[in-house]
């Protein structure tokens, strides 16, 4: 049953492929022998109290007390690879690489907060807490074993005394750093409710209390950096970006949640890359080949710090091309990076920097009693002053004569200027603190009483831990429902100072707890890559200017597109617009297509040259008309004028006149009055104008049947009847337009489809029936006309009248049969010119073939302008 429950822990945090090498490490840490007996599971504790053969695995730092604290930390990188052939017993785990001295600042601090606690009166006064401090190796097997051994209890010295201490039951563990390690230590303890407050894992997964029930954390969650890296990116506005990660559960999971936010944000990827410190060179070749031939010039890079290292180091065997580096918390504030010069203008969010008084010089603090007694201390020490202490196995470098002054040392332990993720240590330990202060503490009457025998279990501790609310030395420590505390980042740049060298510069904020799109905000100026003050453009293609539209690339990501001009009539006003849009029916885009203007509107106007011409022969025929008219009535009492039917030839001048004067009512803008007025105007006139020249064609030929014996013609077509005539033919036009303009008469209208760009005003007919029936009307009877015209043109007279009217009728037919298709045919205001062109055409016609002869005889030939010569029916070829 006892192994059975080591297995079921194992299986959760391995899985079956990792359960064979974990064993052999348990197996070879915890001492078990061949035949794997272990005592009873002990019922007073949730820990597992196993008695062992052998010894368990010696911790780095450890120090007794009523409650003990766990700590694991990865103060070395590499843990020495061994080869199991299962037929002896397998070697002690040893960890192999030079001391992290960052890890190794965390474990002290973790110290220093105990013993600050410990000499609190306010904080668990009374009671010492102890501490057991693991070295991790950042090896997932060598984690799982030292969280079995804090697990079980297991120390090195097994008591047999009735009344020891309770310092084998650890309360809680802090750590792990890495997201791989915390998640197998979580789903170890997490079965047997032991609390475990991680300074630095910060996979999203972590927060799932499914499978991490008893998982907290000091440090923000991935998946607040990820959407705070794609907010950081979104606002430079770089769309194309490479992204880089480590293998690992940190890698992976905080570059999913990254490309998640990213693509919420539009922002595409060109190339996605994963590797780890433990991988071939030529893995991490490639990973550099792939950036150098990238076109992104901004990298996002996921990755823990020492796969960062690595990778850094690859890249500078070769010629790199410059690129900004976004980078996550795990090496972008670290400050052990910064010799990697080339990245200098890199930007990436950190956990913000605290002070932690006393801490400095609690580091500083190492006599040499101290160091010699831990083995951590003393390999760092040799290591930091390139000495042996004592028989240190390190026999060629010469021995610490004493003069090594740690005051001196340059090194991540000794520098305390960015602590950032040593208060999320020293955060940890309060809070573990804080819940077994709750859980074993009472404050009565002012005083707190804490009884050091109360015998707690850790799901105890768990319970208040989920509950804990303070501040220490500034900083607010809780846990939402997922363990996480609440998410503020600083934003670090890196920048050359005045010696050149690089340093982190704070250039602005981020906190998630602020409402949505104030989260985020910049304080100081930035330098970017290569020193730039401007910032670097990362896109796969320009921005599509106003104007435009984007039209993606086949098979490539959505920000790479061509940009595409609008369509005419459409118009698009923003910055990388998608689709463009049309423009409302009376606008119109201008030349850039970003913008809608109101359309022109186009008429025939007074302002214009051909409205000028038109209206200038308009008032020219009026004038001829009328100057026509009074040369006529002064010579009205003159043969020519009075064998010309004077009466209607004043009537046919003055309906001219109104007919060159209606054609002005087709210039200028349609309005509903005009729209009426200049086709009634012009269908009446000129109906009054053609019955005057029929009605002188009848003239001319009941004249000639006059002159045959026994005829009475001109009793029956006198000057009653001749103006019986004009007025029936034009009474009948009358009633055709007003039966036209009460039915449906004509109305001004914009005209938006003969041009797309602009509108023409112009008169709609309303009722199409009643305008053809107005010019059929005028046609009829210029037909008739004409027919008698030239039935009379033949009649012996000397100045033979019905010539001219024939002349004048086959010019007036002529005009208006070729008006109908020009009319049909022309667009916008050219139809009203031709409109007025037929008017003016015809008008002028009539009045130059009928009234043009006689002028001519009364101005300049009034020898000829005698009643005699007007009867010679021999000198009719003179005329």
């Amino acid at each position: 049953m006892e192994i059975s429950v080591l297995l079921i822990g194992l299986m959760l945090s391995l899985g079956l492929r990792e359960l064979n090498s974990a064993l052999d490490g348990l197996k070879q840490g915890a001492g078990l022998t061949e035949d794997r007996t272990v005592a009873g599971i002990s019922s007073e504790s949730s820990s597992v109290k196993c008695k062992l053969q052998g010894t368990a695995r010696l911790p780095a730092f450890s120090m007794d007390g009523d409650y003990v604290i766990g700590g694991v930390f990865s103060i070395h990188n590499y843990m020495q690879t061994v080869k199991h052939n299962y037929t002896i017993m397998p070697e002690q785990l040893k960890c192999t690489g030079s001391i992290d001295s960052r890890e190794l600042r965390f474990s002290r601090a973790m110290i220093f907060a105990i013993e600050e606690i410990n000499n609190s009166t306010e904080l668990l006064p009374g009671i010492q807490l102890g501490y057991q401090i693991h070295d991790s190796c950042a090896s997932v097997s060598l984690a799982m074993h030292v969280t079995f051994q804090l697990s079980n209890g297991l120390d090195p010295v097994f008591y047999t005394g009735d009344n020891c201490s309770q310092s084998g039951m650890v309360m809680a563990i802090v750590g792990e750093s890495g997201s791989t390690p915390s998640i197998s230590m979580s789903r170890i303890i997490g079965s047997f409710n032991i609390p475990q407050v991680s300074h630095f894992a910060t996979c999203a997964c972590l927060s799932n209390k499914q499978q991490y029930p008893s998982f907290f954390r000091t440090i923000p969650s991935d998946q607040f950096q990820a959407d705070a890296l794609a907010k950081l990116i979104k606002h430079f506005g770089w769309t194309w970006i490479g992204a880089v990660r480590s293998d690992s559960d940190y890698g992976n999971n905080g570059m999913a949640s990254f490309l998640e936010a990213a693509q919420k944000e539009g922002i595409c990827v060109e190339y996605s890359v994963s590797f780890h410190r433990t991988h071939p060179r030529s893995r991490i070749q490639r990973v550099a080949d792939v950036i150098r031939r990238s076109t992104a010039i901004v990298v996002v890079a996921f990755v823990a710090s020492g796969d960062m290292k690595i990778l850094l180091k690859e890249i500078l065997q070769e010629s790199f091309p410059p690129r900004q580096w976004i980078g996550s918390e795990s090496w972008v504030t670290n400050p052990d990076m910064l010799k990697f010069s080339f990245c200098a203008g890199a930007i990436g969010f950190g956990i913000q920097q605290s002070v932690i008084p006393g801490l400095r010089e609690f580091l500083l603090d190492l006599s040499p009693s101290k160091v010699a007694a831990s083995p951590v201390l003393t390999e760092f020490w040799e290591g930091a002053f390139n000495c042996r202490l004592g028989k240190s196995a390190v026999i060629d470098v010469s021995v610490c004569d004493g003069t090594e002054d740690i005051q001196t040392l340059q090194s991540q332990y000794t520098d305390t200027s960015q602590l950032r993720i040593t208060n999320m240590v020293y955060k940890a330990v309060y809070a573990i603190a804080h819940a077994i202060h709750n859980a074993v503490c009472q404050d009565t009457n002012s005083t707190i009483q804490c009884d050091k025998f109360t015998r707690i279990e850790a799901k105890q501790v768990l319970h208040q831990l989920k509950k804990v609310n303070f501040s220490q030395n500034g900083y607010d420590v809780s846990f939402d429902a997922n363990g996480d505390p609440v998410a503020t980042y600083e934003l670090v740049n890196w920048q050359k100072s005045e010696s050149g060298s690089i340093e982190m510069v704070t250039v602005g904020y981020y906190d998630a707890s602020l409402p949505v799109g104030q989260e985020f905000r910049i304080n100081r100026n930035l330098t970017w890559m290569e020193g730039g003050t401007q910032v670097p453009v990362s896109v796969c293609s320009d921005s599509c200017s106003p104007g435009t539209r984007k039209v993606l690339q086949k098979g490539k990501p959505i920000c790479c597109y061509d940009c595409i001009p609008c369509p005419e009539g459409e118009i698009s006003n923003t910055t990388d617009s998608p689709d463009c849009f049309p423009c409302p029916k009376e606008f119109w885009p201008n030349a850039e297509r970003d913008t809608c203007f109101p359309k022109p509107v186009e008429f025939l106007s007074f302002d214009e040259v051909l409205g000028i011409i038109l209206a200038a022969f308009s008032v020219g025929g009026a004038c001829l008309a009328i100057i026509t008219a009074a040369v006529f009535f002064r010579h009205r009492t003159s043969p020519i004028v009075r064998a010309n039917n004077s009466e209607l030839s004043f009537l046919l001048l003055f309906s001219l006149t109104l007919c060159f004067l209606c054609s002005l009512t087709f210039i200028g803008a349609p309005s509903e009055w005009s729209c009426m007025l200049r086709h009634t105007a012009f269908g009446i006139t000129f109906v009054l104008c053609i019955s005057c020249v029929l009605g002188k064609t009848i003239v001319v030929l009941m004249a000639f049947k006059a002159t045959l014996p026994g005829s009475n013609a001109m009793k029956w077509f006198g000057p009653p009847q001749q103006r019986m005539t004009v007025v029936s033919f034009t009474f009948i036009q009358v009633l055709i337009c007003t039966i036209w303009l009460v039915v449906s008469p004509p109305f001004p209208i914009k005209n938006l489809t003969i041009y797309k760009e602009r509108i023409i005003l112009e008169c709609a007919l309303g009722s199409a029936i009643g305008f053809w029936a107005v010019l059929g009307y005028i046609g009829l009877l210029a037909v008739f006309c004409f027919v008698l015209a030239v039935l009379a043109r033949k009649l012996p007279d000397n100045f033979n009248e019905a010539k001219l009217i024939t002349f004048s009728m086959l010019i007036f037919c002529a005009v208006w049969i070729t008006f109908i298709p020009a009319y049909v045919s022309s667009p916008g205001k050219f139809t009203v010119a031709v409109e007025i062109f037929a008017i003016l055409a015809s008008s002028f016609g009539l009045i130059l073939c009928i009234f043009a002869p006689k002028c001519f005889i009364i101005l300049f030939k009034p020898e000829k302008n005698t009643k005699k010569h007007l009867m010679n029916k021999n000198q009719s070829k003179d005329i």
